[in-house]
């Protein structure tokens, strides 16, 4: 169950330009991935951060687990070891200790794009309130000058990671790809003979004899006079 799921996500995220997969063909459940961080307006805009996944063989029912191997990432949500903590990541259902709903936890619906996605997210709006790195917590929450001279230096150090052939997806790679509008069937408003008579009735044949009435009435009256 888990491969096959693995391998149908697989598929359309290879196309996927702000990420960059490897998997091992012995191993399909760990998978070795680059993130682009494409949002311009982010403090971590540029950045290449190397991370790996790992699924067990109940995924998609339970959560995959996921660690950066980017070191020294300075973030209120990423462990010293590079391990994230993110709801997306914690076992389904409600958990009474943390106050965290299962609308916010791992749910089967979930899936690779999904948490990757809400990982770049939370690079830039972290969850300072139930902090993995209290130190990055507090710098964020009072010296931000400080932090994001500290995100931008990694931003700097993280090109060297950058794999031979691999490079950040420009903003026209991506944007969405239009899609292809359907040109209307002219035949299709073009009326046969049969559509000619839809609608008709046998009173509207009908109505020649009420015609031909009047005209009787009319004759006889110039009779008359």
């Amino acid at each position: 169950m888990a491969q096959k799921r693995l391998m149908q996500e697989l598929i359309p995220l290879h196309k996927e330009k702000w990420v960059h997969i490897e998997t091992d063909e012995a191993n399909i459940l760990r998978w070795k991935l680059g993130l682009w961080v494409v949002n311009p307006d982010s403090v971590w805009h540029g950045a290449y951060l190397r991370a790996e996944m790992k699924f067990s063989p109940e995924y998609p029912y339970q959560p995959p687990t996921f660690r950066f191997l980017t070191k020294n990432i300075v973030h209120p949500n990423v462990y010293l070891d590079g391990n994230l903590c993110i709801s997306i990541l914690h076992k389904p259902g409600d958990d009474e200790q943390s106050g965290e709903l299962a609308s916010e936890r791992w749910n089967v619906l979930h899936g690779v794009e999904s948490v990757l996605r809400s990982v770049l997210l939370l690079m830039d709006d972290p969850e300072i309130n139930s902090a993995a790195n209290v130190d990055a917590s507090v710098l964020y929450r009072d010296n931000r000058n400080e932090y994001d001279a500290l995100a931008k230096a990694l931003v700097a150090r993280t090109q060297k990671d950058v794999p031979d052939g691999v490079k950040m997806p420009t903003s026209e790679q991506l944007a969405p790809v239009p899609q292809k509008q359907v040109e209307d069937d002219a035949d299709f408003w073009n009326l046969s003979d049969v559509e000619d008579d839809f609608g008709g009735s046998d009173s509207d044949e009908d109505m020649g004899d009420f015609d031909d009435d009047d005209d009787e009435d009319e004759m006889d009256d110039d009779d008359k006079q």
